[in-house]
């Protein structure tokens, strides 16, 4: 789950704030028993992508093509992709165990291109992906409270207050 700083990412206090900034939440707290999760590396950032991209589409002249409309179609395009990856693996173990290093390196492109395709649509758009995933994850963790949610799948409208 994203969030503004570690201790809001794991739910710790002040004491375990540094092993929640080196994002070991199950470090960070005995009652909190999470295995070590993933974590991207932080280079590029979102405004590198969009900057790469941006370049790589002036130095072809493509802008005329790339409207929010047509790059969302491509995007939903790619998502199809990324959907014909998993078609017919059945449940599939995070980590992606039983795939092979070809099968794996063709998901990445596939994400890769949501990935660009999705900054780029945003730009045109004009909506600050990082700001908007903050008051994004702040509505959610209203909707979404810890304590009443824990452990279920239920949409927000389906909670009893």
């Amino acid at each position: 789950m994203m969030a503004t700083n570690g201790k809001d990412a794991c739910g710790v206090n002040e004491e375990a704030h540094t092993a929640a900034v080196n994002g070991d939440c199950a470090e960070a707290s005995p009652q909190l028993k999470r295995p070590q999760r993933f974590t991207f590396s932080s280079e590029p950032s979102i405004e590198d992508i969009r900057r790469m991209q941006a370049d790589f589409t002036d130095e072809r002249d493509w802008n005329q093509f790339h409207q929010p409309r047509n790059l969302l179609l491509a995007m939903v395009g790619e998502v199809g992709e990324v959907a014909e990856l998993f078609q017919w693996k059945g449940e599939v173990a995070e980590g992606l165990p039983d795939w092979t290093e070809t099968e794996r390196e063709q998901l990445a492109h596939e994400l890769s291109d949501v990935l660009i395709y999705l900054v780029e649509l945003a730009e045109k758009c004009r909506v600050d992906l990082p700001q908007a995933v903050l008051r994004k994850m702040a509505l959610n963790r209203l909707k979404y409270p810890a304590s009443k949610v824990q452990g279920s799948a239920k949409k927000y409208t389906e909670y009893k207050d």
